[in-house]
């Protein structure tokens, strides 16, 4: 299949009216570093029009410039007259694949992220690597200092990995602690089960804590997200399929996640599917019960807690949720009904760290010139915790203070709640 007119592609009013104000210039965390044109949301856009007006040839140069960008939505929040710059970088990647199938991409995304025993499978070095002191003793001999920078700064990014995914131990229905108020599901995330395990298990019982009966069906499969990053947005729809089925076979009232890029693709479901005859209602009456974790918990009468907790402590705001969500008052909001915390702003604390789920393997340098900002604003608050409800923030924040010496905790907010109710 090559010819334009018969792929997916974005609409002219997609591209066609970008007024070249340069608004977006003053928000791009990549035009920011390079000051070059094509690198910027303006610059992409055009790129974007002349390729598939047919001025342009849909080279890989052009391809590389739309996987340049970050998808941090801070363009389309700025743009003027409504053009998505971000949006319009991961419409033409699935143009790309379109045109020209990448085979890695069919085994990550289809036969790999898709089943969550594989992915399990997959881990399982990383687990051993942890679990038997191998990863200690790489770092008391020193052995990390003769790595490749970027297989050391990827090493670092690391959190505790659990023993066992969480999805092996979660049970699938866990009662309310008192009452019954609420039934609710929960959607546990693929970063979440393999890799912060502790962070999801605090989430479930935060939740019990506040009279919600927890319903995690171990069924469901990756959201979508990493899969429309790389233009596979013909398998975003495949997962949202199977995972509204799942969840419409208990009668839940809401569906919380507390991972920030799994909620915005959740958040999204109905307009993936709202071409589909068959999917279109399902898929928004899904998308309608979705609520992230901070989101929930401040809708419904929460618990103060009895604890304390004494740290001074900074938020950083994921880009999928405070721009693809509109939350970002809730995680503040949480963190100030903790005693004991001294809670204090972090500086550009809505600007991109830098991750933008594999810039650090991918666009590495950009990636670290991004962070290193990050890093200087959370030095000069002094903050001993950063807060962040977003794994691939989190993985990217640690790397981060790894690399400056700073020795700050990286936590989900629901982890400092959860502490807080065991005091």
């Amino acid at each position: 299949m090559n010819s334009l007119t018969e792929l997916e592609r974005p609409i002219e009013t997609d591209y066609l009216n970008c007024i070249r104000c340069g608004l977006c210039l003053a928000v791009c965390p990549t035009y920011r570093e390079s000051y070059k044109e094509a690198s910027s949301p303006r610059g992409r856009v055009a790129l974007a029009r002349k390729g598939l007006d047919g001025e342009l040839e849909l080279s890989p140069n052009l391809y590389e410039q739309m996987y340049g960008c970050f998808a941090c939505m801070a363009c389309n929040d700025i743009c003027p007259v409504g053009i998505k710059p971000a949006e319009l970088s991961l419409a033409m990647r699935h143009v790309q694949e379109q045109k020209e199938p990448s085979g890695w991409k069919k085994t990550l995304f289809e036969n790999l992220i898709p089943h969550p025993w594989r992915m399990e499978a997959a881990t399982w070095p990383l687990r051993i690597y942890q679990n038997l002191g191998i990863r200690r003793l790489v770092y008391a001999l020193g052995l990390m200092r003769i790595m490749p920078s970027q297989l050391r700064d990827m090493e670092a990014m690391l959190p505790r990995l659990p023993q066992r995914p969480l999805r092996q131990v979660l049970p699938t229905v866990t009662p309310a602690k008192g009452e019954t108020k609420r039934k609710v599901g929960f959607f546990l995330g693929c970063a979440q089960s393999l890799l912060f395990a502790e962070e999801s298990a605090a989430t479930v019982r935060v939740l019990s804590r506040n009279g919600c009966e927890v319903t995690t069906p171990d069924e469901v499969v990756c959201c979508g997200m990493p899969a429309h990053g790389y233009g596979r947005l013909d398998l975003v729809r495949e997962h949202a399929k199977h995972n509204i089925a799942v969840f419409e076979k208990s009668d839940l009232e809401t569906v919380v996640t507390d991972c920030a890029t799994c909620g915005s693709t959740l958040k999204e479901y109905g307009e993936y599917l709202k071409d589909d005859p068959e999917w279109a209602e399902r898929a928004e009456k899904f998308s309608s019960k979705v609520r992230d974790i901070s989101e929930y918990l401040t809708e419904i009468p929460l618990e103060k807690p009895k604890g304390r907790v004494e740290a001074r402590v900074t938020y950083h705001d994921p880009c999928h949720l405070r721009r693809a969500q509109k939350v970002w008052k809730q995680p503040r909001e949480i963190l100030n009904l903790i005693d004991g915390l001294e809670f204090v702003e972090l500086p550009e604390s809505d600007w991109c760290c830098g991750s933008a789920g594999s810039q650090l393997i991918t666009h590495y340098e950009t990636s670290l010139q991004v962070l290193a900002r990050k890093m200087d604003n959370l030095a000069g608050t002094k903050a001993q915790i950063v807060a962040s409800g977003c794994p691939g923030c989190q993985m990217q924040l640690n790397t981060g203070i790894q690399k400056h010496g700073l020795g700050v905790r990286v936590v989900h907010p629901i982890t400092l709640l959860d502490e807080a109710y065991k005091e």
